[in-house]
């Protein structure tokens, strides 16, 4: 099976390859892609060398997934191209989530909608797949009416500019901004662009894509803010459910959610945060406590690494459900 990385070599395409190792995918060759002033450079992968190739030379070499990651305009362009050459493209960008033609799948939850003839498959936003892994099973046994969230978000999601951005700033030095303002001793309340509601089209992903996985029928509000941190995403979420629940049963359902990890212990101060997070798939939840200012509503903590389950992660699970169920 020839696997082809689109943007291999940014921050997401070099997480790729390192999970797919990890995970053992069954690569016969991989296909590092980057833009053309990348061509020739090196990847290593299992102790081999494999060469980055252009886009084109990536389609004739015919791979039978393609995992994209090198932006929105990128994928718009090369995407069908790719599927229209019969292979299928996971794309990690924002070009085809809210298409009503293309599947937008968190595994967790909705990877057996996939078929073989998707060939264009959506990757949500880091932000959404996160709080969707710990919501679906309790929207499952509670129906959820209404989510509140406020994200904490690494500067990972951001890219290496903006990792560059924090480190100099942390040594006194000056270079390349990624924000509008420092970010270290600082929090911004800004991710993407502002949108005329007044939103960010980051807070508008979570509130679409939600709805798209999840269930249309649930109102989200969110608002998102930059961090100085490394280890991934953090959210403060407020979930108000159609029917009531217990604690204890809450805290069962999470305990054996699938890709869900509890860490909710307040009494030895054990609870999600980002660094503990890091470099793992898994998405961590606690802080679990009732709002005692209205019925049927849950307040949680949400933690997960962005750059794994929040992206390379995600989008390797769905090929391995596209393999496992001979889909590729």
């Amino acid at each position: 099976m020839k696997v082809a990385v689109v943007g291999a070599t940014g921050l997401v395409g070099t997480k790729m390859i390192q999970v797919l190792e990890e995970r053992n995918f069954p690569i016969t060759e991989l296909i590092p892609v980057a833009s053309e002033r990348s061509v020739g450079k090196e990847i290593s992968y299992k102790g081999k060398i494999f060469k980055v190739v252009s886009m084109q030379t990536a389609i004739d070499m015919k791979p039978a997934v393609a995992l994209f990651s090198a932006g929105g305009s990128t994928s718009l362009d090369w995407a069908p191209k790719f599927a229209a050459a019969g292979i299928t493209v996971i794309d990690n960008s924002s070009a085809w989530r809210m298409d009503a033609t293309k599947k937008l799948v968190v595994p967790e939850i909705n990877a057996l909608e996939l078929t073989a003839i998707d060939k264009i498959i959506a990757n949500p936003n880091c932000s959404t797949i996160q709080m969707v892994v710990a919501l679906n099973p309790l929207h499952k046994k509670y129906k959820i009416q209404r989510i509140v969230v406020s994200t904490y978000q690494s500067v990972t999601g951001t890219g290496v500019k903006a990792v560059d951005q924090l480190m100099n700033e942390r040594k006194g030095l000056k270079g390349e901004m990624a924000y509008p303002y420092p970010i270290d001793l600082n929090v911004i309340p800004q991710i993407d662009v502002f949108t005329d509601n007044g939103y960010t089209k980051e807070e508008m992903k979570m509130v679409n894509e939600t709805k798209k996985i999840m269930d249309n029928n649930i109102r989200v509000t969110a608002t998102t803010v930059r961090i100085p941190v490394m280890g991934g995403h953090s959210e403060s979420v407020n979930v108000e459910f159609e029917n009531e629940f217990e604690m204890e049963e809450v805290r069962n359902i999470l305990q054996n959610a699938p890709g869900v990890i509890l860490v909710d212990d307040v009494k030895n101060l054990k609870y999600p945060m980002p660094m503990d997070a890091q470099d793992k798939d898994d998405v961590f939840v606690g802080r679990l406590r009732r709002d005692e200012t209205q019925a049927k509503t849950l307040n949680m903590w949400i933690v997960s690494d962005n750059l794994r389950k929040g992206a390379a992660t995600n989008a390797i699970q769905i090929a391995e459900y596209l393999v496992e169920k001979k889909l590729i």
